[in-house]
């Protein structure tokens, strides 16, 4: 018999973290989330209490956990959109249809007495969570960015009558055979016929102090459309910095400036820190700070993290002059490849833009939908 229990107690939080990382324990492509930040999740300060309205709950048989969920009333995104959507996240259970069709059926509930009339996911309180079911690319290791699952999950969330609604891929970036040279004579033109110059920064702190505020403006302008997105709020911005903080190297950023010094294109890639959280079930140990210092000085392998371009610019040839700072990344740092993460398979402008290196799509994630009402 599966009990289905709210999560409301320490135990119960910390029952809930630690699912994940027994089910996985052991699989070689799981990459956990650092352990303090999902803790935070469960605090009265959470950055995300004030725009979402969040449930966790976690299945049990007997007195064994075999699955755990998330539902969330992302209340910005709600209006923006002009929905009445909940949102599934932190879905993970053991291959048993009955616990999924549990699980779902006590966030769908919890749903509908909040007034809701759509389910969607797996997405986070903001894009800036995981979000996604990996549909292919089993094989292949996670991200830090983003969730790991088993292939079954997708088998247990449509037999809950759930539907596709968008698909992103994820590409592997190799430094191109050829193209290059005239990618930089691009980049040269671009940047003269448009009166457009490199930022440059001493350092994170005073990056940070220059661009930040003119970063996120830019984000929320660039982002507005695009699926699963909320404006920025100021918690989440410092959340961001926070982590901006912890792993960026300056010589992965590019930031274009135009003729008055306004930011109008900034791209952001991150030293993979993969590895160095897997050992350590993403605590921070003393070991684990050790290989996380060792993986942002001298990465193997980059992920590419927030792009944004000023809408006005987008049709201008500005996407050249970040493709051909990637590959200086890629080559000036003899990194084996960059990762994208997710794009959309319907942002045509970004999947073309990769279409400049050797690209090897091995990912692709799925976000589902369901009407309650």
């Amino acid at each position: 018999m599966i009990r289905i229990k709210e999560v409301t107690t320490k135990q119960e939080q910390k029952r809930f973290i630690d699912f994940p990382l027994e089910l996985y324990k052991g699989n070689d492509c799981f990459v956990p989330p650092l352990y303090g930040d999902e803790k935070k999740m469960f605090k009265p300060d959470f950055v995300y209490n004030e725009t979402c309205d969040i449930i966790s709950f976690l299945a049990y048989d007997g007195e064994r956990v075999v699955g755990r969920i998330q539902g969330i009333i992302q209340k910005d995104a709600n209006r923006k959109n002009n929905e009445k959507r909940v949102r599934f996240n932190r879905f993970d259970a053991i291959d048993d249809q009955i616990v999924a069709d549990a699980l779902f059926a006590a966030v769908e509930e919890w749903a509908l007495s909040k007034g809701m009339d759509t389910a969607c996911g797996p997405l986070g309180f903001s894009d800036l969570e995981r979000e996604g079911l990996l549909i292919e690319g089993f094989d292949q290791l996670s991200t830090f960015e983003e969730q790991y699952n088993a292939a079954y999950y997708q088998k247990l969330i449509e037999n809950c009558g759930y539907e596709k609604e968008v698909d992103w891929t994820e590409s592997k970036l190799y430094l191109p055979d050829e193209g290059a040279e005239t990618l930089e004579k691009m980049t040269d033109f671009v940047m003269k016929r448009y009166k457009l110059h490199f930022g440059e920064a001493k350092n994170v702190n005073d990056f940070i102090e220059k661009y930040s505020d003119e970063f996120f403006a830019l984000l929320d302008k660039g982002y507005e459309d695009i699926y699963g997105t909320v404006p920025f709020t100021e918690g989440m911005k410092k959340q961001l910095i926070t982590s901006f903080k912890l792993i960026v190297d300056l010589k992965h950023v590019a930031v274009i400036l135009d003729e008055n010094d306004r930011v109008i294109c900034m791209g952001i890639c991150f030293p993979s820190i993969a590895r160095a959280v897997q050992k350590s079930k993403g605590k921070l140990t003393p070991a684990a700070l050790v290989r996380l210092l060792k993986a942002i000085k001298k990465p193997e392998i980059i992920d590419l993290g927030l792009i944004a371009v000023e809408p006005e610019y987008m049709n201008r040839g500005v996407s050249t002059i970040f493709s051909t700072e990637l590959i200086k990344m890629l080559r000036r740092d003899n990194i084996k490849y960059a990762e994208t993460n997710l794009n959309l398979e319907s942002n045509f402008a970004i999947q073309n833009q990769w279409k400049r290196f050797k690209e090897v799509k091995h990912k692709r994630r799925r976000a589902f939908v369901k009407k309650l009402v």
